[in-house]
Protein backbone atom coordinates (compact mmCIF):
# COMPACT_ATOMS: atom_id res chain seq x y z
CA UNK A 1 0.00 0.00 0.00
CA UNK A 2 1.72 3.43 -1.21
CA UNK A 3 1.51 6.11 0.90
CA UNK A 4 0.11 9.65 -0.43
CA UNK A 5 -0.82 12.83 -0.22
CA UNK A 6 -4.49 14.15 -0.55
CA UNK A 7 -5.09 17.67 -1.31
CA UNK A 8 -8.92 19.16 0.08
CA UNK A 9 -10.08 21.15 -2.52
CA UNK A 10 -12.40 23.11 -0.20
CA UNK A 11 -13.07 25.85 -2.34
CA UNK A 12 -16.66 26.89 -3.13
CA UNK A 13 -16.85 26.91 -7.29
CA UNK A 14 -15.18 25.25 -10.17
CA UNK A 15 -13.55 28.65 -11.03
CA UNK A 16 -11.60 28.63 -8.09
CA UNK A 17 -10.91 24.97 -7.95
CA UNK A 18 -9.57 24.95 -11.53
CA UNK A 19 -7.27 28.01 -10.42
CA UNK A 20 -5.71 25.99 -8.06
CA UNK A 21 -5.48 22.79 -9.71
CA UNK A 22 -3.92 24.65 -13.37
CA UNK A 23 -0.56 25.56 -10.99
CA UNK A 24 0.55 22.23 -10.64
CA UNK A 25 1.82 20.99 -14.60
CA UNK A 26 3.91 18.86 -13.76
CA UNK A 27 2.17 16.45 -11.03
CA UNK A 28 -1.22 15.60 -11.00
CA UNK A 29 -2.10 15.48 -6.82
CA UNK A 30 -4.65 12.98 -5.42
CA UNK A 31 -7.38 15.81 -4.69
CA UNK A 32 -10.07 15.68 -2.06
CA UNK A 33 -13.78 17.13 -2.99
CA UNK A 34 -15.84 18.12 -0.09
CA UNK A 35 -19.65 18.93 0.22
CA UNK A 36 -18.88 22.66 -0.01
CA UNK A 37 -17.58 22.27 -3.56
CA UNK A 38 -19.78 19.03 -4.92
CA UNK A 39 -22.73 20.42 -3.28
CA UNK A 40 -22.08 24.06 -5.54
CA UNK A 41 -20.94 22.40 -8.80
CA UNK A 42 -22.22 18.75 -8.54
CA UNK A 43 -21.08 15.65 -10.27
CA UNK A 44 -19.97 17.15 -13.19
CA UNK A 45 -16.64 18.71 -11.29
CA UNK A 46 -15.93 15.21 -10.40
CA UNK A 47 -15.93 14.43 -13.91
CA UNK A 48 -14.06 17.49 -14.85
CA UNK A 49 -11.04 16.81 -12.57
CA UNK A 50 -10.89 12.99 -13.03
CA UNK A 51 -10.45 14.04 -16.71
CA UNK A 52 -7.33 15.77 -16.03
CA UNK A 53 -5.77 13.05 -14.48
CA UNK A 54 -6.30 13.47 -10.75
CA UNK A 55 -7.14 10.69 -8.51
CA UNK A 56 -10.31 11.50 -6.13
CA UNK A 57 -11.36 11.12 -3.13
CA UNK A 58 -15.39 12.45 -2.34
CA UNK A 59 -15.51 13.14 1.07
CA UNK A 60 -19.66 13.38 1.21
CA UNK A 61 -19.82 11.33 4.22
CA UNK A 62 -23.38 9.25 3.74
CA UNK A 63 -24.92 8.42 7.02
CA UNK A 64 -28.84 7.54 6.38
CA UNK A 65 -30.90 3.87 5.87
CA UNK A 66 -28.89 1.21 4.60
CA UNK A 67 -30.94 0.78 1.39
CA UNK A 68 -30.47 4.85 0.35
CA UNK A 69 -26.60 4.16 1.57
CA UNK A 70 -26.73 1.58 -1.09
CA UNK A 71 -28.75 3.42 -3.72
CA UNK A 72 -26.25 6.20 -3.14
CA UNK A 73 -23.23 4.57 -3.39
CA UNK A 74 -24.34 2.79 -6.96
CA UNK A 75 -24.70 6.76 -8.09
CA UNK A 76 -21.33 7.36 -6.44
CA UNK A 77 -19.62 4.77 -8.02
CA UNK A 78 -20.64 5.68 -11.73
CA UNK A 79 -18.24 8.71 -10.93
CA UNK A 80 -15.54 6.47 -10.99
CA UNK A 81 -14.13 8.18 -7.92
CA UNK A 82 -10.95 6.99 -6.51
CA UNK A 83 -11.98 6.58 -2.46
CA UNK A 84 -15.22 7.58 -0.65
CA UNK A 85 -16.85 7.80 2.92
CA UNK A 86 -19.30 7.08 4.89
CA UNK A 87 -20.04 7.27 9.29
CA UNK A 88 -19.71 4.19 11.09
CA UNK A 89 -22.26 5.38 13.29
CA UNK A 90 -24.52 4.33 10.44
CA UNK A 91 -24.07 0.91 11.99
CA UNK A 92 -22.16 -2.58 10.42
CA UNK A 93 -25.72 -3.21 8.49
CA UNK A 94 -25.79 0.32 6.47
CA UNK A 95 -21.35 -0.30 5.92
CA UNK A 96 -22.16 -3.30 3.93
CA UNK A 97 -25.26 -1.86 2.19
CA UNK A 98 -22.50 1.01 1.15
CA UNK A 99 -19.84 -1.42 0.09
CA UNK A 100 -22.80 -3.77 -1.76
CA UNK A 101 -23.75 -0.49 -3.58
CA UNK A 102 -20.33 0.68 -4.48
CA UNK A 103 -18.89 -2.32 -5.75
CA UNK A 104 -19.67 -2.40 -9.34
CA UNK A 105 -21.37 -5.75 -11.94
CA UNK A 106 -17.02 -6.62 -12.29
CA UNK A 107 -15.97 -6.41 -9.06
CA UNK A 108 -13.98 -3.36 -8.90
CA UNK A 109 -14.92 -0.52 -6.37
CA UNK A 110 -13.66 3.01 -4.94
CA UNK A 111 -11.54 2.50 -1.87
CA UNK A 112 -14.42 3.14 1.01
CA UNK A 113 -13.25 4.66 4.73
CA UNK A 114 -15.32 5.30 7.62
CA UNK A 115 -15.57 8.49 9.73
CA UNK A 116 -14.93 7.30 13.47
CA UNK A 117 -15.88 10.48 15.80
CA UNK A 118 -14.86 14.34 13.77
CA UNK A 119 -12.30 15.98 14.95
CA UNK A 120 -14.41 18.50 16.27
CA UNK A 121 -16.29 15.96 19.07
CA UNK A 122 -14.55 16.08 21.70
CA UNK A 123 -15.11 13.17 24.35
CA UNK A 124 -16.85 15.91 26.83
CA UNK A 125 -19.38 16.41 23.86
CA UNK A 126 -19.90 12.92 22.85
CA UNK A 127 -20.81 11.67 26.47
CA UNK A 128 -22.64 14.63 26.87
CA UNK A 129 -24.67 15.43 24.68
CA UNK A 130 -24.43 11.71 22.12
CA UNK A 131 -24.64 9.98 25.61
CA UNK A 132 -22.38 7.82 24.87
CA UNK A 133 -20.12 7.05 28.16
CA UNK A 134 -17.00 5.21 26.91
CA UNK A 135 -14.11 7.08 26.15
CA UNK A 136 -13.39 8.90 22.66
CA UNK A 137 -10.68 6.29 22.21
CA UNK A 138 -12.54 3.25 22.88
CA UNK A 139 -15.32 4.52 20.60
CA UNK A 140 -12.80 5.47 17.81
CA UNK A 141 -11.18 1.79 17.95
CA UNK A 142 -14.47 -0.23 18.08
CA UNK A 143 -16.06 1.84 15.12
CA UNK A 144 -12.97 0.86 12.96
CA UNK A 145 -13.53 -2.37 14.26
CA UNK A 146 -17.16 -2.57 13.60
CA UNK A 147 -16.13 -0.91 9.68
CA UNK A 148 -13.11 -3.80 9.80
CA UNK A 149 -16.09 -6.69 10.16
CA UNK A 150 -18.52 -4.65 7.41
CA UNK A 151 -15.53 -5.31 5.17
CA UNK A 152 -14.61 -1.64 4.85
CA UNK A 153 -10.63 -0.34 3.44
CA UNK A 154 -9.96 1.27 6.60
CA UNK A 155 -10.68 4.64 8.69
CA UNK A 156 -10.98 8.60 8.64
CA UNK A 157 -9.41 9.21 11.58
CA UNK A 158 -6.74 11.97 13.44
CA UNK A 159 -3.42 11.19 12.82
CA UNK A 160 -3.06 10.57 16.99
CA UNK A 161 -5.50 7.65 16.71
CA UNK A 162 -3.74 6.23 13.81
CA UNK A 163 -1.40 3.76 15.76
CA UNK A 164 -4.14 2.23 18.16
CA UNK A 165 -6.79 1.68 14.75
CA UNK A 166 -3.95 -0.48 13.35
CA UNK A 167 -2.82 -1.77 16.54
CA UNK A 168 -7.02 -2.90 16.30
CA UNK A 169 -7.88 -3.67 13.03
CA UNK A 170 -3.75 -4.74 11.69
CA UNK A 171 -1.63 -2.96 9.77
CA UNK A 172 -3.52 -3.33 5.98
CA UNK A 173 -6.30 -1.44 7.65
CA UNK A 174 -5.92 1.89 6.44
CA UNK A 175 -6.00 4.92 7.91
CA UNK A 176 -6.55 8.21 6.10
CA UNK A 177 -5.60 11.33 8.45
CA UNK A 178 -6.34 14.89 8.33
CA UNK A 179 -5.10 17.59 10.69
CA UNK A 180 -1.76 17.67 9.35
CA UNK A 181 0.28 20.41 9.28
CA UNK A 182 3.96 21.56 8.66
CA UNK A 183 6.20 22.29 12.15
CA UNK A 184 6.93 26.13 11.20
CA UNK A 185 3.38 26.98 10.14
CA UNK A 186 0.03 27.69 11.58
CA UNK A 187 -2.40 25.02 13.27
CA UNK A 188 -5.73 27.33 12.49
CA UNK A 189 -9.13 26.20 14.29
CA UNK A 190 -7.42 22.72 14.42
CA UNK A 191 -6.74 20.88 17.33
CA UNK A 192 -5.42 17.52 16.86
CA UNK A 193 -2.61 18.18 14.99
CA UNK A 194 0.54 16.65 13.57
CA UNK A 195 3.46 17.30 11.21
CA UNK A 196 3.75 15.13 7.80
CA UNK A 197 6.91 12.80 9.12
CA UNK A 198 5.28 12.57 12.40
CA UNK A 199 2.12 11.11 10.52
CA UNK A 200 4.34 8.81 8.40
CA UNK A 201 6.21 7.52 11.92
CA UNK A 202 3.06 6.97 13.34
CA UNK A 203 1.57 5.00 10.53
CA UNK A 204 -0.77 6.90 8.26
CA UNK A 205 -1.65 5.32 5.04
CA UNK A 206 -2.82 8.82 3.83
CA UNK A 207 -2.84 12.52 4.89
CA UNK A 208 -5.57 15.25 3.92
CA UNK A 209 -3.64 18.36 3.79
CA UNK A 210 -5.45 21.66 3.50
CA UNK A 211 -4.89 25.14 4.10
CA UNK A 212 -0.77 24.42 4.40
CA UNK A 213 -0.99 24.08 0.50
CA UNK A 214 -3.96 25.66 -1.11
CA UNK A 215 -3.42 29.02 0.82
CA UNK A 216 0.50 28.73 0.60
CA UNK A 217 2.33 31.98 -1.34
CA UNK A 218 3.70 28.60 -3.58
CA UNK A 219 1.31 25.65 -3.22
CA UNK A 220 3.10 23.62 -5.66
CA UNK A 221 6.32 23.72 -3.49
CA UNK A 222 4.19 23.18 -0.27
CA UNK A 223 2.85 20.17 -2.51
CA UNK A 224 6.12 18.48 -2.43
CA UNK A 225 7.34 19.31 0.86
CA UNK A 226 4.03 17.80 1.94
CA UNK A 227 4.88 14.86 -0.39
CA UNK A 228 8.62 14.60 0.41
CA UNK A 229 7.98 14.86 4.29
CA UNK A 230 5.17 12.08 4.25
CA UNK A 231 6.30 9.79 1.37
CA UNK A 232 9.90 10.20 1.33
Amino acid sequence: MGKDVIVACDFSSAEATFEFLDKFTDVKPFVKIGMELYYAEGPSIVREIKKRGHKIFLDLKLHDIPNTVKKSMAVLSRLDVDMTNLHAAGTVDMMKAALEGLTREDGTRPILIAVTQLTSTSEERMQNELLINASINDTIVKYAQNAKAAGLDGVVCSPLEAGMVKAACGTEFMTVTPGVRFADGEVGDQVRVTTPAKAKEIGSDYIVVGRPITAAADPVAAYKRCVEEFVG
